[in-house]
């Protein structure tokens, strides 16, 4: 490998290239306020962001395609001086504004709009003034500009923006996209953050899905819908992304994709949702079976709870349903002996039997599954039993493995069971694996939350199962792999499924869907776009590999560990930024033993640069090793739902656990959401030395380019390959792959 610079530049050519950088990327920004430093003399720790914003609410209104975004922003001037400003907002690329209004302290205020040339004068003066390399981040064509003054000392600026767009769609599958990245123009999180967007349309809305953060949807009829995202002392730093898509069938599927060029397979994100006025004969009519351990341990408020979660769902059963109720201690005994059909005399027999329970005995798992899962007769309706219980399996069987069996050879169909485990003392392994088997749900229940509550939302959402058994293929052109979940979970009214998985082929290709609905085989074709090239949607590579570490961690919970394993769970972590506490400590492991042993210089670490060993994170995270082998206690019952969680995983920013801590340069520690970054779908770490692509560690490149910050080479590579900004845009120092080549910057 050789290493090389390249050619000088004239200043002033340098600060032309960078604004024009900063002018044409398709990202793009919301408003904020850039500070002229004060006169006459500027002070040497100047910076053009020093003011809070207080909050930040955005209201948008879709119809059709055509989006109406109305923003409300207050900013804060926590200095003792009267400051100058300029307030900018950049155009949202491809947008069509016929229509941008501003009221500053309720005051309408004219704004300047700036095409690229006028636009680029301004961001040449800011970069003169104060280069920080966050700005390369914000390439833009255009922008309203509007001169604030004064910036009273201790005084707020509330401004209101609104502004209009057409909305572009891709195969059927639109996106809105507002810039909430903010984190670099506040001086402080922020108070409070609202977005709220209200979706109409004369076609039915079949599939919305929000990638980017976790919201709120609330669909009010077939044609509209609601979504909202809210948080509070927050500091956004990724920009809000919603796609939805209208269309007539009775299953909505919605494809996105992600390529980035010459790659040999892509990724894909499959959102299917049906119909939300489905009729009544349109609803699966299922056999469920309600089991309840009522061992001695169960005495007092969590059988009463339960006694109460149980009424509810017996209360809620639909027409045409069949159901069985099954207790258990030293004994199991079951209601009916067999399901029977809800009707009203049924149900009453059933809340008598429930109310009747008393806390008493042993826990006996195993009887209690066998009168659960035998079925006498043969039919084609969906087999759905729901499981509580806080303990062990004390009476007869007690190996998980020959109990996870007995359901294999047991149940005559398919049958899901969805477990729920009640406080800390019970074996989570056996409870994990019962519902790895049958393709189901497990929820735990701590002993400060309600029982009632969680088991009557998690049956509300089963409530009314649409489509059983689903399978989805494409036809010859595409060849999918690697599709998490492996197996699809049954399809219930008001619920959707996310599937993501990698492709190889390209076009338009009929993606099928196959269920069963009253026994019989149904199928659904959707066409679907799958890119060549397609580098817009960068959050699914990160989105899939969450899902496939989750799929690992679950097998190394249920399985144990194996060195396959662990290499692959750390290889994807580290790409993608998948971090768990479990996967950081395998990662600080391997690093430093690697530094120790000189096969890796130590400034090209990434988890294990912000992680001593001495440090209490690094404990905690080795903690976490002995929680995801452990059986039972609280540490393994959350070391299930963290992994849940990320198989399970719908958005990006459930990809970095809130458990996992980290060091800065100045010892603070903070939560490593704040190090750990995603450009272009792959992890950067903040070391403490370097922003670190985990690329270099691998040494497949063919050539070294180191280049100072600020420099003519700096500006001249950007130049020549406008993507490189994005990674200059974390900081001053950075060290990237890219196209085979080595590039180190540094100060």
């Amino acid at each position: 490998m050789k290493t090389s610079h390249v050619a000088k530049l004239s200043p002033l050519f340098l600060f032309i290239i960078l604004i024009q950088i900063v002018l044409l990327s398709n990202a793009f920004a919301d408003g904020f306020i850039v500070v002229m430093p004060p006169h006459p003399r500027p002070l040497p720790s100047w910076h053009p962001f020093p003011l809070e914003v207080k909050f930040h609410k955005v209201d948008v209104n879709i119809q059709e395609m055509s989006a109406i975004t109305s923003i409300d922003q207050e900013f804060y001037n926590p200095t003792g001086m009267r400051l100058e400003g300029f307030y900018l907002f950049p155009i949202p690329d491809g947008a069509v504004i016929n229509k941008f209004s501003m009221y500053i302290n309720g005051q309408e205020t004219e704004a300047e709009m700036l095409d690229a040339n006028k636009a680029r004068a301004v961001y040449e003066d800011i970069v003169r003034r104060s280069i920080d390399p966050a700005l390369l981040e914000y390439y833009q064509q255009g922008l309203f500009k509007v001169r604030i003054f004064p910036i009273e000392p201790y005084s707020t600026k509330r401004i209101k923006i609104s502004y209009r767009q057409i909305l572009q769609s891709d195969n059927g599958t639109a996106e809105y996209l507002y810039p909430l990245n903010t984190e670099k123009y506040s001086s402080k999180d922020l108070e409070d953050v609202a977005i709220r967007v209200s979706v109409s349309s004369q076609t039915p809305i079949k599939n919305i899905y929000c990638p980017t953060h976790e919201v709120d949807i609330i669909r009010k009829d077939a044609y509209t819908s609601v979504i909202s995202y809210e948080a509070h002392r927050a500091r956004p730093d990724k920009d809000f992304s919603l796609f939805f898509r209208t269309d007539h069938s009775k299953i909505g599927i919605s494809a996105i994709t992600q390529r980035e060029h010459e790659e040999h397979k892509g990724f894909f994100l499959l959102d299917i949702a049906p119909d939300i006025d489905v009729k009544e004969n349109e609803i699966e009519e299922k056999d469920i079976t309600f089991v309840l351990d009522v061992s001695g341990s169960m005495a007092g408020d969590k059988l009463k709870q339960a006694k109460r979660a149980l009424s509810f769902c017996i209360d809620n059963l639909n027409k045409g349903d069949r159901f069985e109720v099954v207790r258990f201690s030293t004994e199991a005994e079951a209601l009916f002996k067999t399901v029977m059909p809800a009707n009203e005399e049924n149900k009453r027999k059933a809340l008598r039997f429930v109310d009747d329970l008393r806390a008493i005995g042993g826990t006996n798992i195993e009887d209690a599954l066998k009168l659960a899962v035998q079925q006498k007769d043969v039919s084609y309706r969906p087999r759905v039993i729901l499981f509580l219980t806080d303990g062990k399996p004390t009476i007869n069987e007690t190996d998980e493995d020959k109990l996870v069996g007995l359901i294999r050879k047991s149940a005559k169909s398919s049958v899901r069971i969805f477990t729920f485990g009640i406080g800390n003392d019970i074996n989570t392994r056996l409870l994990d694996k019962i519902t790895t088997t049958t393709n189901a749900y497990r929820t735990y229940i701590t002993p400060d939350e309600d029982i009632e509550i969680k088991v009557s939302n998690l049956y509300t959402k089963i409530q009314s199962p649409v489509l059983t058994d689903l399978k989805i293929t494409t036809d010859s052109g595409v060849r999918l792999s690697e599709v998490y979940p492996q197996e699809l979970p049954d399809l219930f009214k008001g619920s959707s499924i996310t599937v993501l998985g990698r492709y190889e082929g390209s076009g338009t290709n009929d993606v099928i869907l196959e269920g069963r609905l009253k026994g019989k085989l149904v199928t659904f074709r959707h066409k679907c776009a799958f890119s060549d090239t397609e580098s817009k949607n960068d959050f699914i590579p990160p989105l899939w590999a969450a899902r496939k570490v989750g799929f690992l961690l679950d097998q190394i919970h249920l399985n144990g560990e194996n060195r396959e394993l662990i290499d692959e769970l750390v290889e994807l972590s580290k790409k993608y930024g998948i971090i768990t506490p479990y996967t950081s400590y395998l990662i600080v492991e391997d690093e430093q033993r690697r530094v120790v042993d000189r096969r890796l210089r130590f400034e090209e670490q990434t988890m294990g640069g912000m992680v001593p060993k001495s440090s209490p994170s690094y404990e905690r995270m080795k903690e976490s090793v002995s929680a995801l082998r452990g059986l039972s206690g609280a540490e393994s019952v959350e070391a299930s739902k963290d992994v849940q969680s990320m198989t399970s995983s719908n958005n990006i920013s459930q990809n970095i656990s809130a458990e996992v801590k980290v060091e800065d340069s100045m010892g603070n520690v903070q939560g490593a959401n704040q190090q750990v970054k995603n450009i272009l779908g792959k992890a950067f770490y903040n070391n403490n030395k370097y922003w670190i692509d985990p690329e270099v560690q691998k040494k497949k490149y063919n050539q070294t380019v180191q280049i100072k910050y600020g420099t003519e080479d700096y500006f001249k590579l950007i130049q020549e390959k406008p993507l490189t900004a994005k990674f200059f845009s974390l900081g001053k120092n950075v060290k990237f792959v890219y196209e085979e080549i080595l590039y180190d910057v540094s100060e």
